[in-house]
């Protein structure tokens, strides 16, 4: 067993950054729609606006919106279907404290000045409370509709990271593939914090010192307790060999909560169904190997997604507030 990660600190960034991710600390957010739905299915959204009230209501850290231009059904996911920053902004209205986050918008295919200007605004509205997962994108079908080359995704994926961080400046000055800030105009409005928080999801097509070295943290995926704490603790060495503060660590996990506490794990897709004493033990091992949020997806869940909300909440999110 590897040892537990020691608390450090993290920046200082925005309300979410700081509310949701504490050094050697685990929150549990939820992936949206809040809704169970086939492979072959696309999700009803009825509701959904007060599922998010009720998840808020309840305790959980944070909502997370995926950003899927097009639904390719070999794919079998077409995400949240709404756009996720139209989405961000109705989320803003509606609740006042839940942390809003994307996992994540696919920054080759959209404009960085589109993507700044968006998340800024959904910032500013939402009072510091949004989390920008960024990633460069894993569908090959939608670049040939929207014009772009696949196979150089990663270039610019890390000019957008540049430009949207000079943009956060005032009346920058910035010249790359996507165009040139002459230093005369400025992008309006400016993030709620210091920064917008960016999350770089996987490797997102670059070496693990640029990612550990360019993101305000990290977005994996689940992984047996082994491989998971030895890519983790190679971040944090790359992020402190770059002589930066410690940066948190998330991941996301499909779930299958049944009513019986001690049901014991069945695998599915990246996730497992259970009883509520394995999840327990399952986030606390996690947060060990120095996992900050873990966002449960509840698409393959059987029961209610009310009911297990309310199951989660009277029984697990105690341990993890």
């Amino acid at each position: 067993m590897l040892d537990k990660v020691q608390p450090t600190e993290f920046a200082q960034i925005n309300v979410a950054y700081n509310r949701v991710f504490r050094p050697g600390r685990l929150s549990v957010g939820l992936v949206l729609p809040l809704e169970a739905y086939a492979v072959d299915a696309e999700p009803t959204l009825r509701g959904h606006l007060k599922a998010a009230q009720k998840a808020e209501e309840l305790g959980f850290a944070a909502l997370w919106l995926r950003d899927v231009p097009f639904n390719v059904p070999s794919f079998g996911d077409p995400g949240q279907v709404y756009d996720p920053f139209v989405y961000l902004g109705a989320l803003a209205t509606v609740t006042d404290r839940i942390a809003l986050g994307t996992s994540s918008v696919i920054l080759p295919l959209r404009h960085p000045a589109h993507v700044a200007k968006a998340a800024a605004t959904a910032d500013m509205l939402s009072s510091g409370r949004l989390l920008l997962g960024v990633a460069s994108g894993d569908r090959p079908e939608e670049y040939p509709a929207m014009n772009h080359s696949f196979d150089d995704r990663g270039a610019r994926f890390r000019d957008s990271i540049d430009y949207i961080r000079a943009v956060g400046t005032v009346y920058p000055k910035y010249e790359s593939a996507q165009g040139t800030l002459s230093g005369g105009i400025d992008l309006l409005p400016k993030p709620h914090g210091t920064r917008l928080p960016m999350f770089i999801t996987g490797g997102s097509q670059q070496s693990p010192d640029w990612v550990a070295q360019n993101g305000d943290g990290w977005i994996t995926y689940p992984r047996n307790a082994s491989a998971q704490g030895q890519v983790i603790a190679d971040y944090r060495r790359r992020v402190r060999e770059a002589g930066q503060l410690d940066k948190p660590v998330m991941q996301s996990l499909y779930v299958d909560v049944v009513a019986d506490p001690a049901a014991p794990p069945r695998p599915i897709h990246l996730g497992f169904q259970s009883g509520t004493d394995f999840l327990r033990s399952y986030l606390r091992e996690v947060e060990t190997l120095g996992v900050n949020h873990v966002a449960l997806n509840l698409r393959f869940n059987q029961a209610s997604i009310d009911s297990t909300l309310e199951h989660l909440a009277d029984t697990l999110l105690s341990d993890f507030s």
